[in-house]
């Protein structure tokens, strides 16, 4: 069963917002002030078998400590499946949509790419996870045209370790 906000396998949906620039839009100078400041926690999400096992096929990774539950119980060090290092890294869009800020007159804001990822912990299945997120830096690259890094931590519900922390860098323009 697909978690909330995703649909099943094979089909597109709209999710209310994603297409949207974020109504957490503030000043240019506001947006440099919180530089170094915790921007927002995600909500939990849930990392089901179906979501990995999705992935597995997405990705053609069907190692059996993600796949196979009855073999990873019996073989592997975590006792249940987990999930690949990189579905949580690519939840990261969805988890970072509710947990950003932009300039004021975003028309736009694009994946501009991802640095130093360290998957700290794994992911069991079934798990909640969750994004938190601190603005590292903002630098206005050309008018109008703002580079925005995130250090990302994704949490997982319970766990002492994170999953992984992540600096991600998103191109707004105005």
């Amino acid at each position: 069963m697909p978690s909330p906000g995703f649909p099943p396998s094979g089909r597109r949906v709209r999710r209310e917002g994603v297409d949207e620039v974020s109504d957490q839009s503030i000043s240019v100078a506001e947006l440099m002030e919180r530089v170094g400041s915790e921007i927002g926690v995600s909500d939990w999400f849930a990392v089901t078998q179906d979501r990995i096992n999705d992935f597995a096929d997405a990705t053609l990774d069907h190692q059996f400590i993600h796949v196979d539950p009855a073999r990873a119980a019996a073989e592997s060090p975590f006792g249940v499946t987990i999930a690949h290092g990189f579905l949580t890294l690519s939840l990261l869009p969805h988890l970072g949509s509710g947990v950003k800020v932009l300039p004021k007159g975003t028309k736009v804001e694009i994946n501009y790419g991802t640095e130093k990822v360290r998957f700290l912990a794994p992911v069991p299945v079934n798990s909640q996870i969750r994004a938190r997120a601190t603005l590292a830096d903002v630098t206005e690259r050309r008018p109008g045209q703002f580079l925005i890094k995130k250090t990302i931590t994704v949490e997982i519900k319970g766990a002492d370790r994170p999953a992984l922390v992540a600096e991600t860098l998103t191109l707004a323009i105005t």
